[in-house]
């Protein structure tokens, strides 16, 4: 193959690419209304073309990843949904990891999580709600929060950053966001935590991330027997449950996770 030939392959390919990755990101902008988004403002909140984006939205709804409302609004299809729900239901954590977290949720009557760190936030893997209460936590299973102002992220942060070098590596030039008042933003209150953290074996969140909410937070192991591969955390409104209540019951939280094998020890 020529030198001219090659180039000209390179230049589809990327082609290709440029244009896959504009359906995913139509795709990932339609997760964002849920009650569907028409295509003139779909254009403009992504600052494409209007042929292009439409060009996506015809292959989203090609392979039932979309569908088109009949006020001409376009949402996530039924196929997308139950690819994700029957790929979520079916996660070994998530089989293994939900029982806890329905006994914790049943037991103390507050919302259960159980998160993974990715980079500088935690996603939320599992989630389950009280059966009772009018008020419940805005959290979404596929949601984010940064790890530095969330129990759960605190809890693995301790485990990757054991020195102060290594938290200011983190936390780099950028800095920290504060989300509340409470947010543990500079280098040295956020090792402070975390060395805290280590030496009791959990984490709590005192209104860290939102305003009337706390939390405790305790590891699981399910991947290796040195560094948690997740944390679960029981999160209340400070009104109902205030945190000493939480923090009290971490040997019987500890217990219920025992049964995870490894987690929460």
């Amino acid at each position: 193959m020529n030198g001219a030939a090659s180039a000209w392959l390179s230049a589809a390919d990327e082609r290709r690419l440029v244009g896959s990755d504009r359906v995913l990101a139509v795709l990932k902008e339609l997760a964002g209304h849920p009650d569907g988004v028409g295509l003139e403002e779909l254009t403009r909140t992504m600052g494409s073309p209007k042929p292009t984006v439409h060009r996506a939205l015809v292959a989203l709804r090609r392979a039932g990843l979309a569908e088109q409302a009949a006020h001409g609004h376009y949402l996530l299809g039924d196929e997308f949904l139950r690819l994700a729900f029957t790929h979520h239901e079916a996660r070994p954590e998530h089989v293994r990891i939900r029982p806890a977290l329905e006994q914790l949720a049943a037991r103390y009557g507050e919302t259960a999580h159980y998160a993974v760190l990715d980079g500088r936030d935690v996603v939320y893997r599992a989630k389950v709600d009280p059966t009772v209460g009018a008020l419940r936590l805005t959290s979404t299973i596929g949601g984010r929060n940064p790890a530095h102002a969330t129990g759960v992220g605190k809890l693995l942060l301790a485990y990757h950053l054991p020195t102060r070098a290594a938290v200011a590596d983190w936390v780099g030039a950028e800095g920290l966001v504060r989300r509340t008042p409470h947010t543990r933003c500079t280098v040295d209150d956020l090792h402070r935590d975390l060395e805290e953290i280590r030496e009791r074996g959990f984490a709590t969140d005192d209104q860290e991330n939102e305003t009337g909410i706390n939390c405790v937070a305790l590891p699981v192991y399910s991947t290796s027997s040195g560094t948690p591969s997740g944390s679960v955390s029981v999160s209340g409104l400070r009104y109902r449950t205030p945190l000493r209540v939480l923090v009290d019951a971490v040997d019987e939280i500890r217990g219920t996770l025992g049964s995870l094998g490894g987690a929460g020890r």
